[in-house]
């Protein structure tokens, strides 16, 4: 029980760890202008939910299978997505495409801020990987 569980949480951490790249690689290209706003944003916005639903069920794994320090480890990221998606996903004002929307993404730094949101994700799957892989 306890090999499936590891193995089904390493899975989707590598998930996460390439929804993450993405995120990345997208921000970058509009950063350096490859793509356009209204595209790069509903390329993000279609992942929103998916990432919320692989966090959060990599830590119910952990907390079922009562692994509780990885349990902990893995509570503020899912306390975030969910905070993410109830105060900036269903709280969009009318006429925003979603948590990231083309007409404020390079207003007051948010490209910036989203960057860095994605490179701190990266690096937390990546240290749930090796914890995962190692367990």
């Amino acid at each position: 029980m306890e090999a499936a569980v590891f193995i089904l949480s390493l899975v989707d951490c590598c998930a996460l760890i390439f929804l993450s790249v993405y995120f990345i690689i997208t921000l970058s290209d509009l950063e350096c202008d490859y793509i356009n706003a209204r595209a790069c944003c509903s390329k993000l916005n279609k992942w929103i939910i998916p990432e919320l639903v692989g966090q959060s069920l990599s830590t119910v794994l952990m907390l079922v299978s009562m692994h509780w320090f990885i349990f902990l480890l893995n509570l503020p990221v899912a306390a975030w997505n969910i905070y993410r998606l109830l105060w900036r996903y269903v709280k969009v004002p009318m006429g925003n495409m979603g948590v990231f929307d083309p007409t404020e993404i390079h207003n007051r730094g948010q490209l910036k801020s989203h960057m860095k949101e994605a490179m701190i994700k990266l690096g937390f799957h990546l240290l749930c990987f090796f914890i995962y892989l190692y367990r």
